[in-house]
């Protein structure tokens, strides 16, 4: 079958690379960056790392410590 004419289309709204033809609407902007912390905040923040890491750090030096042991 032979291609139709470009007259014999009709139109479907769409773009013929297969985009919409109507404009998209715009990007809203980025959010605002997040204010600084306040000292109460910060302090929270400290402690509730230290009160992750050291319990990781004491229990990577022990896993370390063993697995020295088996290579000496």
């Amino acid at each position: 079958m032979a291609n139709p004419s470009p007259s014999s289309v009709k139109p479907s709204g769409v773009h013929p690379r297969g985009t919409p033809s109507s404009v998209a609407p715009p990007i809203a902007p980025p959010a605002a960056p997040p204010s600084a912390l306040g000292a109460g905040q910060l302090l929270m923040l400290v402690l509730s790392w230290a009160g992750v890491g050291l319990p990781l750090a004491w229990g990577v030096l022990q896993t370390l410590e063993k697995a020295l042991a088996l290579f000496k």
